[in-house]
C-alpha cells in the first residue's frame, strides 16, 4: 500500500505532464504555417489523402496569412487559452484533495472535445480521419487525469484514517 507521499508524487507527476503536454498542444496553434511548411515538406511517407488534405490546409493558411493576416489572431487565442486554463492546474498541484474539482472539470473538458470533433468538424469539412485524430487529444488527455483523480480519492480516503 502507498503512503501519502508516494500517493502525493504520483498526483504531481501526472499533473504535471499534463500541464506539460496542455501548454505544448496550445503553442503549436502560434506557428501554424510554419508547421504545415515542415510537414509539406516530409511528407512523403503520408498516406495519399493526408497529403492532399495537408496541401489544401496549407496553401488555405498562406492565403489567409497573406491577405487576412489579423485572422491569425485567433488562433493565437486559442494558444493563450491552452496556457491559461494549464495554470488552473496549480491548484491540484498544491491541494490535491481541496481542488479536485479542476481534475473533474479537465476530464469533462476532454470528454467535451468528442461531440466538438465531430459536430464543428463536419461543419467545418474536416476529414473524419483528422477528427479521430483530435479526438485523441481528447481520449489521451482523460488518461493522465482519470489516473489522477483515483489517487487524489485515494489520498482522500488515507487522509480520513488519520
Amino acid at each position: 500500500m502507498l503512503n501519502n507521499t508516494q500517493i502525493k508524487r504520483r498526483i504531481r507527476t501526472w499533473i504535471v505532464l499534463f500541464i506539460v503536454c496542455l501548454i505544448l498542444s496550445g503553442i503549436t496553434a502560434f506557428p501554424i504555417e510554419t508547421e504545415l511548411t515542415f510537414l509539406m515538406n516530409h511528407s512523403s511517407g503520408f498516406p495519399n489523402i493526408l497529403k492532399i488534405w495537408l496541401e489544401d490546409v496549407y496553401n488555405e493558411v498562406k492565403v489567409t496569412n497573406i491577405n487576412f493576416p489579423h485572422l491569425s489572431y485567433g488562433t493565437d487565442w486559442l494558444a493563450f487559452a491552452h496556457i491559461v486554463i494549464a495554470t488552473v492546474f496549480i491548484g491540484p498541484l498544491i491541494d490535491p484533495v481541496k481542488n479536485i474539482w479542476v481534475i473533474q472539470f479537465g476530464m469533462i473538458a476532454c470528454i467535451m472535445v468528442f461531440p466538438l470533433a465531430m459536430i464543428a468538424g463536419a461543419i467545418r469539412e474536416i476529414p473524419f480521419f483528422w477528427r479521430l485524430i483530435d479526438c485523441s487529444f481528447g481520449m489521451i488527455g482523460f488518461i493522465p487525469l482519470y489516473i489522477t483523480h483515483k489517487n487524489i480519492r485515494l489520498l482522500e480516503q488515507q487522509n480520513k484514517k488519520y
